[in-house]
């Protein structure tokens, strides 16, 4: 596979989120100016044995202008059979994850794990990279907080296998999402690759956005759990000088969207169970009484969101 450039200068890319980046979710995000997604992270294991809700998973619908598919698994042979089964399937990319430290994935060798086993990453992005029709990437954290000499090897190596782009999260494993961003070996990284380089780490806003770019050099950026909840921040990003952030009408109206949207996706019971935490994503950090989190908690029908979002707006809709 020929490397292409994916993303145009100043890209703002939507991370995969397992259990979060469906077609509802990415609606929500266009909604509010993201142009980049990807599909939730499809386990290559999953789709060996055929279990249809990774299938389910790989669906594009009409508003995906632009669709990535994140890959996730430690077995060569299952990655075969993957990349055999997504010749049917129409995406713009296709990345291995090589960064998840959540334990149930790091612990089967995938994810971060896999970004430390040097040798089989090669062998399971080269089966990749061969049997792709579109570009192939990769999504990696930093190896080592104290040396940049591995990670520089893992690049480097993915760079040679046919990566056309590379994202680091500049954190280690054991970090997960707390404590400081490594922008020097992103920086480091970025310097030594004839390949892109995209960002990744703490960006939950616009000093945020500005600094890994200063700091970094790098001028696309991948946005992760700072759009969870908060569709807006690609707005903010975006047109920082005009951007007002939303109202309790706004914040509730997009809510009762991508929630609807979610039920018509799943089916209202399985719908809600799956809204829960969104909508708690939401709601967090926004000065709201601990009381309507809790109510979302115990959502079972489109009526008790309709519901929580009335009494948060004749609550909050007058305050300054």
């Amino acid at each position: 596979m020929s490397r292409i450039e994916i993303y145009p200068g100043n890209a703002l890319i939507m991370a995969p989120l397992s259990g979060f980046t469906d077609a509802a979710y990415r609606r929500s995000l266009y909604r509010h100016g993201c142009k980049f997604a990807f599909t939730e992270m499809v386990d290559v294991s999953a789709m060996a044995y055929r279990t249809q809700s990774s299938f389910f998973m790989l669906k594009r619908s009409e508003e995906d202008k632009f669709l990535g598919c994140q890959l996730v698994g430690s077995s060569v042979e299952h990655a075969k059979i993957a990349m055999q089964e997504l010749k049917a399937y129409d995406f713009d990319v296709i990345d291995l994850n090589l960064g998840c430290p959540v334990p149930k994935v790091a612990k089967k060798g995938a994810g971060a794990a896999l970004g430390r086993n040097f040798e089989l990453a090669k062998a399971i992005f080269s089966v990749i990279a061969d049997n792709a029709k579109c570009p192939v990437t990769a999504k990696l954290r930093i190896v080592d907080a104290d040396d940049v000499e591995p990670t520089l090897q893992l690049v480097k190596m993915l760079e040679d296998c046919g990566a056309s782009a590379i994202t680091i999260h500049g954190r280690i494993k054991e970090a997960f999402y707390s404590g400081p961003v490594d922008f020097e070996q992103i920086r480091l990284c970025r310097e030594t690759l004839s390949i892109p380089v995209i960002a990744n780490g703490g960006v939950m806003n616009f000093d945020n956005y500005s600094e890994i770019r200063e700091q970094t050099g790098c001028d696309k950026v991948m946005l992760a759990r700072g759009a969870m909840g908060n569709p807006w921040l690609f707005d903010e990003l975006q047109n920082n000088k005009t951007f007002e952030r939303p109202d309790v009408f706004e914040l509730a109206e997009e809510i009762r969207l991508h929630i609807t949207d979610t039920c018509n996706l799943y089916g209202e019971d399985q719908g809600m169970k799956l809204s829960r935490k969104i909508v708690h994503d939401y709601l967090k950090g926004r000065g709201f009484k601990s009381s309507y989190r809790a109510e979302a908690s115990q959502m079972a029908q489109l009526e008790d969101l309709h519901n929580l979002l009335k009494k948060l707006c004749d609550e909050y809709g007058n305050k300054p």
